[in-house]
């Protein structure tokens, strides 16, 4: 009599993150099956990352691209990967007026923020206290500046490269000024994975971020062929650089430095009194007990 062999059902594993071109191009080997993952199956959900902030509170996505500043409400139910974060080392979210205006101009100004739970928005916080944050999809920011229905604009994504394009000035680099306080790169966003799947499913899922991020890395060109089609009004060279900026060593991993970078960031903003208590930062990766 022959006996029937059980089929084990891939683990459905919802997978968010951003609708941007370096989030496309860590992700590419796994969009387009070039990686093995026994026992999971991923499936994609794209969507803007304050949105994304918001929806980690509800636990919809198993693993979910988020805001670091947004983290510090969620360890709870999320913990941090070691991989596929995106870190500006004197460089990252730019505010930016259709006038030359000075960086002590800000305060009592209307800028255009991309959410308020945005890693952007608690470094302008940080940076300057008193403003009027007016909250929009980030790419409604750079045509809110440039047509004068706000003072100036946070800028996150591509519209770190577009504003020039557009007659706008650079008021102040936050991920410049934020090395010049602290010495460290800035936290802007990592991936998280719901806690309730338990550690040797997140662990696996660590390890499969990594080989993605590895995989775009080590075939740059076919990778970023990929990611073009989410390069809003991106020629391919500066599409490249944006790529370069986000996903690079830090995206493989964090580092005790890094590490030190995001702490530094939740413990800055709860004494600032605009976070919550975080405690212990944990960071899951493949090898964690």
């Amino acid at each position: 009599m022959a006996t029937k062999q059980a089929v084990t059902k891939a683990l459905e594993i919802k997978l968010a993150h951003s609708p941007d071109s370096d989030d496309a191009f860590m992700f590419y080997a796994l969009a387009t099956r070039k990686l093995a993952t026994p026992g999971l199956k991923f499936t994609h959900v794209l969507s803007d990352i304050e949105t994304l902030n918001q929806a980690a509170a509800q636990e919809i996505y198993d693993v979910t691209a988020l805001s670091f500043a947004a983290y510090a409400g969620l360890r709870d139910k999320y913990i941090l990967l070691d991989c596929g974060a995106s870190f500006g080392e004197g460089y990252g979210p730019i505010v930016v007026a259709s006038r030359h205006i000075g960086q002590d101009e800000l305060a009592g100004k209307r800028i255009g923020v991309p959410g308020l739970k945005t890693t952007a928005y608690l470094t302008l916080k940080l940076f300057e206290p008193n403003f009027e944050p007016v909250p929009m999809a980030f790419d409604k920011i750079l045509d809110a500046v440039h047509n004068e229905l706000v003072d100036a604009g946070l800028l996150i994504h591509e519209g770190q490269l577009l504003f020039p394009q557009l007659g706008l000035h650079r008021v102040v680099d936050l991920g410049q000024w934020w090395l010049e306080q602290t010495g460290l790169p800035l936290p802007l966003g990592g991936n998280a994975v719901r806690r309730a799947l338990g550690p040797a499913v997140a662990r696996q899922i660590a390890a499969t971020i990594r080989q993605s991020v590895s995989y775009a890395l080590e075939h740059r060109e076919e990778a970023l062929n990929y990611a073009m089609q989410f390069a809003r009004d991106m020629e391919p060279d500066l599409a490249d650089k944006f790529v370069g900026m986000y996903v690079n060593r830090w995206t493989l991993g964090y580092g005790e430095r890094g590490k030190q970078a995001v702490r530094e960031l939740l413990a800055k903003g709860e004494k600032a009194g605009l976070l919550p208590k975080t405690g212990k930062i944990e960071f899951l990766g493949e090898d964690s007990v």
